[in-house]
């Protein structure tokens, strides 16, 4: 096989996603992964993956804004995405180097919306209906922060769970009982129980987030296809004009940035009511004041910036439902990713150590106090399967442009002014597919089988009623025990947890060939085939020298985290170490399927 130079790779990268090239480059994986690219071509490409990572990153703190009583906060919903930015771009940093070490950006996660949303919706926190915002500031030291500190410490502790399951090895314990049937109800109930703030948001103005979803729609599944023409240099065809599927790259982008234009348009002319009590007075973009006036240009987040954050029972083991999802998830996304980068399968030891680095991720999240955790985005995999791209330079280089825009206090001023109807929109697709997502699993298990029907129904049914009655009924609960009272109002309105409970439970207990429940079927779509090759090394071993220095302990080859040594002979694998051709996953993904991805 001939192997290219490192900058003809990112040349022809590129091309390949500007020309429409069918075939990619055929060269060594692991040079793809390691090879520099030119700075002209990294910029662009960055940029490309941090935007498609947005409509995630973005709605999230505005989510969580909602339970904080920070509706009418600008500043801090400002300071909260700037951190949550900034966390995001350090943790894309950690995993790329030294995690899974594959090209995949890291940021929120929705699995630690969930239980956060559950918490925050106790008695105890609820907002009241209405408040002025000078109140708001008022109330702000004593009655948001304490919840907010009780959201870090819970996830901070979630977190040291996910980083000795990683760490330890014991995440190939828990896939064994784990298969279909438990998490599609999981998956799907995260977007499913989040309904009430997407109609919320979207009820502010539906003509606005009708539009917004009718843009994301047109854009993402009408109009993927059609390539727009961008004057682009190259160092054989100086400066010309190539064709670049924006609209199946950026979907979500480009159709948030449109309604929130037309919202500005629609505000400066009057078009929208100025008056607080009429309908429509929400979509205006003048609601958070001169935030953007107001907030510093360079603002630098730092741990404990809230305060001293607490610990609950309660919120630890909700957050705890949510990690164990999380990590699920994670293992899910780093096959997908190699799958569609080229690389090899994941060792084991790979992805315990990206699981352990996702769960000091959590820590980091935690402590900076962003209210919400890390995990390996599904967006950034799609982005892989269009792009064709899976130089770790470039997942580096938006981690670092991620933490960039995080130190920049008007970066974050800037998205708060999206109107919520436009967010409502938004949220409308995004729901959507993440509980599409979840069912999509389900193509692994004998869906004619009466056994999996019943499950599954009954796991989905009974994580929408229960929760729902719950809210309904919050002094339905008592033991006698605050604490356990808490615990179980944090669970019970869970939507997630219920739902993969009762499918863990109903899955593992109810008699059922592993054909039947789909456990063969999952595990050879998710099978470590990747045999300790030497290409296998170059791309999942520890970087700066670090694996060839724990080679000369030979214990350190049972650790589970760690590299497990030489191929051929030093390990007696009988591993071919002649072998450097890569395992090439031919033909190009089907769009329908990577627009999954990328249209979160």
């Amino acid at each position: 096989m001939s192997t290219a130079s490192h900058d003809s790779f990112c040349l022809a990268s590129w091309r390949f996603v500007y020309e429409g090239v069918k075939h990619a480059v055929n060269v060594s994986r692991a040079e793809e992964l390691f090879g520099p690219c030119p700075w002209m071509n990294v910029i662009p490409l960055c940029s490309q993956h941090c935007l498609t990572a947005f409509g995630g990153i973005i709605a999230i703190p505005l989510i969580l804004s909602q339970g904080l009583c920070l509706q009418h906060d600008g500043l801090t919903q400002s300071h909260l995405i700037s951190t949550i930015f900034f966390v995001s771009g350090i943790c894309t940093l950690l995993q790329v180097t030294f995690g899974v070490r594959l090209p995949i950006l890291q940021g929120g996660t929705f699995t630690l919306l969930a239980p956060s949303m559950a918490m925050l919706s106790m008695p105890e926190w609820t907002c009241p209906c209405e408040m002025s915002f000078l109140l708001l500031n008022t109330l702000l030291i004593f009655r948001l922060f304490p919840v907010c500190l009780q959201l870090q410490g819970s996830i901070i502790v979630g977190s040291l769970f996910q980083m000795f399951v990683g760490f330890s090895g014991l995440i190939g314990l828990f896939m064994r009982f784990i298969g279909p049937l438990t998490i599609a109800p999981t998956i799907s109930l995260i977007g499913l129980s989040l309904f009430d703030s997407a109609g919320g948001s979207a009820g502010n103005h539906w003509g606005i987030s009708s539009m917004t979803t009718a843009l994301i729609i047109l854009f993402s599944q009408y109009l993927r296809h059609i390539s727009v023409p961008f004057p682009t240099y190259s160092k054989d065809k100086k400066l010309h004009t190539s064709r670049v599927y924006v609209f199946q790259i950026l979907p979500v982008l480009l159709g948030i940035t449109l309604s929130w234009l037309i919202c500005y348009i629609l505000t400066t002319f009057d078009v929208l009511p100025a008056q607080p009590d009429m309908y429509g007075y929400l979509a205006r973009t003048d609601l958070k004041g001169d935030v953007i006036g107001q907030a510093p240009w360079f603002t630098f987040p730092y741990p404990g910036q809230w305060g001293m954050p607490t610990v609950s029972l309660a919120g630890v083991v909700g957050i705890l439902a949510g990690v164990i999802s999380s990590m699920i998830e994670s293992v899910g996304d780093y096959h997908a990713c190699a799958r569609l980068s080229g690389a090899p399968p994941p060792p084991k030891h790979a992805i315990n150590r990206g699981i352990g680095i996702e769960g000091l991720g959590c820590l980091l999240a935690g402590a900076w106090g962003t209210g919400n955790g890390t995990t390996s985005y599904s967006e950034n995999v799609g982005a892989l399967g269009i792009t064709k791209v899976g130089s770790r330079m470039v997942i580096v280089a938006g981690g670092a442009l991620m933490v960039i825009m995080g130190v920049f206090g008007k970066v974050g001023a800037v998205f708060t002014t999206i109107p919520s109807p436009v967010m409502g929109g938004m949220f409308m697709v995004m729901f959507g597919v993440i509980s599409a997502a979840g069912v999509s699993n389900l193509q692994y298990a004998d869906m004619n089988s009466s056994r999996n029907i019943f499950i599954f129904g009954f796991s989905m049914f009974s994580g929408l009623v229960i929760p729902n009655w719950i809210l309904k009924n919050p002094n339905a609960i008592a033991t006698g025990v605050i604490e356990l009272d808490q615990v179980f109002q944090v669970l019970l309105t869970t939507s997630m947890f219920v739902g993969g409970f009762f499918g863990f439970v109903l899955d593992n207990t109810i008699p059922g060939s592993k054909h039947e429940r789909g456990i063969l079927a999952w595990n050879k779509a998710h099978k470590d085939d990747s045999s300790n090759t030497l290409e296998s090394e170059e791309v999942y071993n520890l970087p700066f020298g670090i694996s060839a220095a724990l080679s000369s302990s030979a214990w350190l080859r049972y650790v589970p985290f760690c590299p497990g040594g030489r191929p051929g002979s030093l390990d007696g694998s009988g591993a071919d170490t002649n072998s450097l051709e890569p395992k090439l996953f031919p033909g190009r993904p089907e769009p329908a399927q990577i627009i999954v991805g990328v249209g979160l």
